[in-house]
């Protein structure tokens, strides 16, 4: 039997299949298709199916990243969505928080956006309930129906119920919940309780505003997926990744879409881990470079970071998703000089269409993969021989660019590479020095389609080696969701100074959620042997703005009390921001963590070969661009590359998912996974 995954990208779709028994992947690409892409899902399983030889009934399960939730907030394209909270708290995504983008002076260019439920869809019901849960204003039934009527008869497509203190007690959103769902059961309707029961009214309305906001198209989506596997007579068990990594079933994705808003990325994140451990360098930044976008992670130890909340276009959202920082520097990133007479490289991007020039589809701006091409980085030929480049649109593009220069396209062209790959690192920092992480101490780990054309670069900037590239690196995300495991959530509000509880008042809280735990685990069918539940603890200094999540143990707190936490969160924090303080601490939040456990082959080992890599060469007298001249730069076709093979930059590895760029001065090793590891050469190994 066979395992499918599928990464829906912007430009390509990218396809992994595992043979459960061997462990073998094998991956493709397949265009995306922007309209419904669910028809370049089903296209992409087909493709690999077909270049395989297996026939779509051997499939037992088919995982899927989507970005369908993330790309309705970032166009704009999401419900009318309804909204209900609390009498006089109208206004709270207005109020929202302080906040603009640098630089400083930003506030005078920001636009501040409207809010995803506008405010005269806004109703405030006659209730209210303390913080400590008591209901101290009864809710007004009348009241609450004359409103949702209201609601309805305006055209909502989606309905969110947000009060204040509900996170104390659900039971008068869970009302209005029953209320609405009686008037028309056929509009969603979503409670904050439900998708984030924690304080801070601002970032649990917004939160839930939010999975309204994409519930609709989410389960449209869902329901044409389901519809096409229906008609191919294909019964098979649908998984959705998490933000966070995890999977979850359709059901729970059509009712909590806003935990999807991530799904490409984090499998990306996932793979690096597994392949960095494998590898032996469990500390590893990856970095995903598409045609549009780059993602960067940093895995600490074989345990990729997680992060409370994110950001899905300007919107905080507070959702579990691994630490993801994305910039808008990708193989499609557009170069121009502005007035200034300074060149910049992106954010604009070419996308799939038109794209580059060198695709060939009307694409005329200059893009970071026009000015690989031109350097020789990027042979004339994409996946396998199946896309021709046009080697003279490219250079067409980049002299727009070096006539505004005055230098020649050659030089444009490095300045193009050399600045993207400067953005690129700028990313790289965000999620290693400002977060108390020295890169030196990492290796980087290249993946996506334009990844490993790159890489050798940033590892140059960052000091970060070796360079990992993995077997399947243009198609890595996918691979990632087989490595995945069944996942949910479950926390509540806790707020306790350390010094005023004890350790059975956090070991009662921690076991309610774990038991919420188990009872979700059965509902998702995970079997009791691969159930697996962790326990978390928001901690801060005493009033203070913002929390770190410590992770324990049930064991932990009955061994070592409560002063494991000060000692981890101090350990932590003294990491992060170089100092402590010696002052009480403040519990927040507790959590528990549901993981069912998916059972994945282990990728299989190569046999090893010699270090003699010329069998591999397709094209000796290649030249490529470096240092201010052309160089002979021999082309290697990593199909025919074996482990302790080694091949001395500068060179290009090509295979069907990408092209990797070894530079003068380093060499690549196949270690025993096939994986190509990037090194600095010694001096006395040049030539």
């Amino acid at each position: 039997m066979f395992r499918v995954a599928v990464d829906v990208g912007g430009t390509f779709t990218d396809i992994v299949l595992q043979d459960e028994a061997t462990g073998q992947i094998y991956g493709t690409k397949t265009p995306s298709t922007p309209s419904d892409q669910s028809i370049g899902l089903m296209n992409g399983i087909e493709k690999i199916c077909k270049e395989t030889g297996i026939d779509m009934g051997e499939l037992r399960s088919i995982i899927h990243g989507t970005t369908v939730a993330t790309n309705a907030v970032l166009e704009g394209k999401g419900a009318k969505v309804g909204l209900i909270t609390t009498m006089g708290f109208e206004q709270i995504l207005h109020v929202a928080r302080s906040w603009t983008p640098a630089p400083v002076s930003a506030w005078m260019g920001f636009l501040k956006p409207d809010p995803l439920a506008d405010l005269v869809l806004t109703r405030g019901v006659k209730e209210r309930i303390a913080s400590n849960g008591e209901v101290l204003v009864p809710i007004d039934i009348v009241d609450v129906k004359e409103k949702i009527q209201d609601l309805y008869a305006k055209g909502v497509d989606s309905l969110t119920i947000s009060l204040i203190n509900s996170y104390a007690n659900p039971q008068h959103e869970k009302l209005i919940q029953d209320i609405a769902e009686s008037i028309n059961p056929t509009i969603p309707v979503t409670i904050s309780y439900d998708i984030l029961p924690e304080f801070r009214e601002y970032e649990r309305t917004l939160t839930t505003v939010m999975n309204s906001y994409v519930r609709p198209s989410m389960q449209r989506y869902l329901r044409n997926i389901e519809n096409k596997l229906q008609d191919q007579n294909l019964d098979k068990r649908v998984s959705i990744v998490r933000s966070d990594g995890g999977l979850m079933s359709i059901p729970a994705a059509a009712a909590r879409p806003v935990h999807t808003m991530l799904s490409g990325p984090s499998g990306g994140v996932t793979a690096s881990a597994m392949i960095g451990v494998q590898t032996g360098y469990r500390n590893v930044i990856s970095f995903d470079i598409g045609g549009t976008s780059t993602d960067v992670a940093l895995t600490y130890d074989g345990k990729p970071r997680v992060s409370r909340e994110t950001k899905v276009g300007v919107f905080p959202v507070k959702a579990p998703s691994l630490e993801v920082v994305s910039i808008g520097a990708g193989g499609g990133s557009i170069a121009h000089v502005p007035l200034t007479g300074a060149l910049r490289v992106g954010p604009q991007s070419a996308g799939a269409e038109p794209g580059p020039a060198c695709y060939g589809k009307g694409g005329t701006e200059p893009t970071v993969t026009d000015a690989n091409v031109v350097l020789g980085y990027l042979p004339p030929n994409l996946v396998g021989g199946e896309m021709q480049l046009d080697v003279e649109a490219a250079k067409e593009a980049v002299r727009t660019i070096a006539d505004k220069l005055d230098t020649d396209i050659y030089r444009a062209a490095k300045g193009i590479y050399d600045i993207v790959n400067e953005n690129m690192y700028g990313a790289i920092r965000v999620v290693s020095v400002e977060k108390g992480y020295d890169p030196r101490e990492f290796s980087l780990l290249a993946l996506g389609g334009a990844g490993p054309l790159h890489g050798n670069a940033l590892g140059s900037l960052s000091g970060s080696f070796p360079v990992i590239v993995p077997q399947t690196p243009g198609v890595l995300s996918a691979l990632g969701f087989l490595q995945s495991d069944i996942r949910n959530e479950f926390s509540k509000t806790f707020i306790r100074v350390l010094s005023q509880i004890t350790e059975s008042d956090i070991t009662e809280e921690l076991q309610a959620l774990g038991a919420e735990c188990i009872s979700w685990l059965e509902q998702e069918s995970v079997e009791k042997s691969q159930s697996i539940v962790k326990y978390e603890v928001d901690v801060r200094y005493f009033r203070q703005g913002f929390e770190i999540p410590i992770e324990i143990t049930l064991a932990d707190v009955a061994q070592q009390g409560l002063n494991l936490l000060k000692d981890r969160f101090d350990a932590i924090h003294q990491q992060i921001y170089g100092f402590t303080m010696d002052t009480e601490l403040e519990i927040v939040n507790v959590r528990a963590v549901a993981i069912g456990q998916v059972m994945s082959p282990e990728l299989p080992i190569s046999e090893p070969g010699s270090e003699d890599a010329s069998h591999a060469i397709v094209d000796a007298e290649h030249q490529a661009y470096f240092d201010g001249a052309f160089q002979k730069t021999p082309i290697y076709d990593r199909k025919l590359l074996q482990p302790n093979n080694r091949i001395a930059g500068p060179a290009i590895v090509v295979q069907k998912d990408t092209t990797t760029l070894v530079q003068p001065g380093f060499y690549a090793e196949v270690d025993q996974y096939m994986n190509l590891l990037i090194h600095r050469r010694d001096r006395n190994e040049e030539n």
